[in-house]
């Protein structure tokens, strides 16, 4: 029973941490894609402590929240697209652990990063240009942000693991103390 208290208590500060990190990239607009950003790492720290279902419950209960309190919905959007990117790499890399006699199972990985990345980047760019760009769109803006986004993946990604690995490893460890 403590176990399933202390999780629906870091589950819960979380899911609020992360709708305010939603709201407060509405309101402070220089630094939107860090805040979403930010609010879509808490989606990791929830699979990595919890595991991947708990995780999906976290994220569409933290896209249900942020609809509903966040005045920006295409930011909400922006999240829900970042966090999904966490959540299906998440899996594929829980695949991909269940598969040790896989060869090459960093390109696998690495590939499906980029595959997820587009699968939910260019139907949003084609779909609701609005989320990246304010103005009308010509075939060269296109180009450039889809090279921009490849770029910006690559920048996210490696945001995330850092994030994972040094900085929440150590916040960790002062919030629950050292763990196995």
């Amino acid at each position: 029973m403590h176990i399933n208290a202390k999780k629906m208590a870091v589950s819960g500060i979380l899911m609020a941490v992360t709708v305010l990190l939603v709201c407060f990239g509405g309101i402070l607009e220089s630094n939107t894609l860090f805040l979403l950003a930010g609010a879509a790492f808490c989606v990791g720290i929830i699979i990595k402590e919890y595991g991947l279902k708990t995780g999906v419950a976290f994220f569409i209960g933290s896209v249900i929240l942020s609809l509903l309190f966040t005045p920006q919905k295409l930011h909400c959007i922006t999240f829900a697209l970042m966090g999904g990117y966490i959540v299906l790499i998440e899996a594929v890399f829980r695949i991909l652990g269940m598969h040790p006699d896989w060869k090459q199972r960093k390109l696998y990985f690495n590939l499906s990063k980029v595959l997820v990345f587009n699968l939910l980047y260019l139907p949003a760019l084609f779909i609701a240009p609005k989320l990246f760009f304010a103005g009308k769109l010509s075939d060269k803006a296109r180009l450039i942000l889809i090279l921009g986004g490849q770029a910006a993946l690559f920048i996210y990604d490696k945001a995330y693991e850092y994030f994972l690995v040094q900085i929440w490893e150590k916040l960790r460890n002062k919030l629950f103390g050292k763990q196995n």
